[in-house]
């Protein structure tokens, strides 16, 4: 897998600035390894749908953070929604590549025992914000051929999954497999898993966010086999898609 074209300080110092000029606030909600733990908020006036992004958890997949750095240059978070951001959760595992961060924890299994200081710091966070109309994980996957998904939607509320594979098919493969990551599809491209939180061990963070904060969730995952600008790409075009479809339902 291709490294980050930056290091967690420069990538968060570009977050910053990005952030800046777009008008978001920006809050250090703690720090790991020098680099500060950072949450990036825009509260646009009036009735808006409340997104919520997150990327760079997983250490060893540096498109996420990318994409989203990109989306913020080109003003793509705009006054359609109120926007949580946190671009980049895993600074140490980012600066080694490694899927862990540096006390070799997966951090996306931590939501529930909240053994790593990054995850605790990143719940409290999230405990002061409002609930999500939408919440949006950013990954890679390094054993997959295309890009595909997992939805969270346990009240059935209309779907976002069909817009953000059709607009991603266009630049990226689809992955073909009837099974991903040991779960059966719903669709091609889309895992839509049923399973209660209560009963799951080892928490990942798109399901602590449907135990406590949305209705409406996604984990997106590029194709890590593909090259570095693709990825970025496809991360990029499932987002916009996604936006679109909400700010439109």
């Amino acid at each position: 897998m291709q490294q980050s074209p930056f290091d967690p300080p420069t990538l968060v110092t570009r977050f910053e600035s990005a952030a800046r000029t777009a008008g978001f606030r920006l809050d250090r909600f703690g720090e790991h390894a020098g680099t500060p733990l950072l949450a990036l908020t825009k509260r646009t006036p009036g009735p808006r749908p409340r997104i919520y992004l997150s990327a760079g958890i997983h250490g060893d997949e540096p498109a996420p953070p990318l994409a989203l750095l990109a989306l913020l240059e080109a003003g793509a978070f705009d006054d359609r929604a109120v926007w949580f951001i946190c671009p980049l959760l895993n600074p140490a595992g980012f600066l080694r590549t490694t899927r862990e961060n540096a006390d070799g924890l997966d951090l996306n299994r931590d939501y529930q025992d909240l053994r790593a200081a990054e995850i605790r710091a990143h719940v409290q966070w999230l405990r002061h914000q409002p609930n999500f109309d939408l919440t949006i994980c950013v990954h890679e996957d390094w054993e997959s051929t295309g890009f595909y998904l997992y939805e969270q939607n346990p009240h059935r509320r209309p779907s976002l999954a069909e817009a953000m594979l059709t607009a991603v098919a266009r630049v990226c493969p689809i992955e073909p497999a009837t099974v991903i990551d040991g779960r059966p599809i719903a669709a091609p491209g889309i895992i839509r898993p049923e399973t209660d939180p209560l009963l799951r061990e080892n928490w990942p963070e798109a399901v602590y966010l449907r135990a406590h904060h949305t209705t409406l969730g996604y984990t997106i995952e590029s194709p890590s086999a593909l090259p570095l600008a693709q990825r970025i790409t496809a991360l990029r075009t499932a987002i916009e898609a996604a936006i679109t479809g909400l700010s439109h339902g």
